[in-house]
């Protein structure tokens, strides 16, 4: 599958800076993403890195001698396994002579791979590759189900996709996080990750979940960084508006990919999902990915916001100068609650769209919209 949109991006970023990275969970296709751009530009093979093979770490044991006799795009893969390289990648674009443009891709959020935003300053343009999203499969139930991960989606059938699935959450507790330098327990990662299930769309209270585990509330807020900064969850950070009432302060999480969520709660299949009692919980999550996808918004305008008094907001993104809010109800046909009324009026938002999984759209007030999920994907124009 051509992914289109992000080639437009990566063309895009490199006329802004010299280096570009693609960051995104492991196995949700940067590679691949990275080969089709390669086959435009036609690069060399010995400007190809793959950091976790011991031949190339050995061509880069002395790297400002190895890269600067390397001319046009260089592709680094698995970036976060040599961060040290970071200062000399400044060095070596900076030096017109040379030529230089570097793809880089990581399987750590930007947060966790901190030299390259210090170091690169100026000369670095992020993007987050995320697992297919429906602009790109057109299969809402499917996508749903199975989640966004490439040999996942394409699987031949069900069962062979929940056992990729399942092989994929473990590599990445015994392998993976251990490859990034994350000196953690992977069966206690496990188990914290299984807890979350129970707590997707809503608010993190580490400290319940520490007493549950036998853990300290630094260890479980350490374990949401691990998986937070790795693309497994989404932490939602909560509004504040300037009014009297006593708002909510700790972040929400989310699932990231449905499919990682189903495979540890074991649905396998649709009769497994529609019988399951966290099916409302299930898609409200998945739609709230979607929309972020579509949106586009920086991940930092992302937010829920919440009051003492109950009054809440599932999505506030900031964009264009605009505050829109989101609310997703997996029912027949929402209603305007009075908390949606109350989020309306508090956040003086600009636009209130209420998500449902039916098709029609009505318009219940004046800024507040009803869509059908399928429909508003299909939008061309926000």
């Amino acid at each position: 599958m051509i992914r289109t949109e992000y080639l437009h991006q990566i063309m895009t970023a490199f006329k802004v800076t010299p280096i570009v990275a693609l960051l995104g969970p492991r196995q949700c296709g940067k590679t691949t993403l990275a080969k089709q751009y390669v086959a435009r530009e036609e690069v060399q093979e010995e400007n190809y890195f793959d950091l976790e093979d011991p031949d190339d770490l050995v061509r880069l044991e002395n790297p400002k001698l190895t890269l600067s006799g390397l001319t046009n795009l260089i592709i680094l893969d698995e970036i976060q396994r040599l961060p040290e390289i970071f200062p000399l990648l400044r060095v070596l674009v900076d030096n017109k002579k040379l030529n230089q443009k570097y793809l880089i891709l990581g399987s750590a959020s930007r947060e966790l791979i901190q030299q390259s935003s210090e170091t690169l300053a100026g000369r670095i343009s992020y993007i987050e590759i995320t697992p297919f999203s429906f602009s790109e499969v057109h299969d809402l139930e499917q996508l749903w189900l199975r989640g966004g991960f490439p040999r996942s989606y394409l699987a031949q059938d069900e069962q062979i996709s929940f056992s990729w699935r399942k092989e994929y959450i473990s590599t990445f507790l015994e392998k993976d996080i251990q490859m990034m330098g994350i000196q953690v327990s992977p069966q206690n990662l496990r188990r914290f990750w299984m807890m979350l299930v129970h707590f997707h769309g809503n608010i993190f209270n580490a400290s319940e979940i520490a007493r549950s585990l036998n853990i300290s509330h630094p260890t479980a807020r350490n374990y949401l960084d691990i998986l937070a900064h790795t693309f497994m969850i989404r932490e939602l950070k909560p509004w504040f508006e300037n009014i009297s009432k006593r708002q909510v302060k700790s972040p929400k999480v989310y699932f990231r990919d449905s499919g990682v969520m189903h495979t540890l709660m074991g649905i396998k299949n649709k009769k497994d999902l529609t019988t399951h009692t966290k099916l409302g919980a299930s898609w409200e999550g998945f739609a709230l990915e979607e929309i972020i996808r579509y949106i586009k918004p920086d991940p930092l305008d992302c937010y829920f916001w919440s009051t003492q008094a109950d009054a809440e907001l599932d999505l506030l993104i900031l964009k264009d100068g605009k505050k829109l809010g989101f609310e997703f109800k997996y029912s027949d046909m929402p209603r305007m609650t009075k908390s949606m009324h109350i989020a309306l009026e508090d956040l003086k938002l600009d636009q209130l769209t209420i998500i449902y999984p039916g098709s029609k759209k009505y318009s219940p007030q004046e800024k507040v919209f009803v869509w059908g999920f399928e429909d508003y994907l299909k939008q061309k124009d926000i």
